[in-house]
């Protein structure tokens, strides 16, 4: 008996088969990486690099210690802030510097984002690219922050009560880091800020309210 031999459109067709699993994975693999959230500009573009490369490599957590401990240490050693935001000091010897200062001390997701920077003379906006892979981070966590402004100070029960009711009306999904204001003005009542949502309850909104409303 002869055993069959695959045409070549047979092998043709099997190797697209092949290929078309082996990019269907990676998609799916490249999917897996890629931020919850759209977020757009110069400074979201390192840090959306900054995300996928962590993610990759299972240190989001990890890499967004290490990039606010440095944001802390360029706020108390002023010769850290110089180094980063000094236009004259060469794009080659902050790099350098920079890898010899993080070397054994950050990861290399950290380290490369670091030098990239200093290598596209962007380093004096680091504070605004770790702001957005922060808020990347919270998407990831299911973070949303809410600021509650009262005429006095509330309690920890009523805050308590708020961020409840708050994550009630959100989904059990999310978890909100609530911030409180005090604001004398308001007479009474609260102003509730969820995310980009704001929700004016305050006695002195009702009462410009009516003021405005023709008699």
């Amino acid at each position: 008996t002869t055993s069959h031999r695959p045409s070549a459109l047979e092998k043709a067709m099997m190797f697209s088969k092949i290929a078309a699993r082996q990019l269907t994975a990676r998609a799916f693999s490249a999917a897996a990486h890629q931020p919850p959230i759209k977020v757009h500009g110069i400074h979201a573009r390192y840090a959306n690099a900054a995300y996928v490369a962590a993610s990759k490599q299972g240190l989001l957590d990890q890499v967004s210690g290490e990039l606010e401990s440095l944001l802390e240490a360029t706020k108390k050693h002023p010769g850290l802030k110089h180094l980063l935001e000094n236009p004259v000091i060469s794009r080659e010897e902050k790099s350098s510097a920079l890898e010899t200062l993080l070397s054994g001390a950050a990861s290399p997701v950290t380290i490369n984002l670091l030098t990239t920077m200093a290598g596209n003379n962007r380093l004096a906006d680091y504070d605004k690219v770790v702001g957005v892979y922060e808020q990347l981070m919270k998407a990831t966590r299911g973070e949303v922050e809410a600021t509650i402004i009262s005429a006095d100070p509330l309690t920890k029960g009523q805050t308590d009560q708020i961020s409840k009711a708050i994550e009630s009306e959100l989904g059990s999904a999310k978890k909100v880091i609530l911030s409180t204001e005090v604001d004398e003005s308001l007479i009474g009542g609260l102003q509730v800020q969820i995310g980009d949502k704001f929700l004016d309850l305050s006695v002195s909104s009702k009462i410009d309210a009516l003021s405005r409303t023709p008699v």
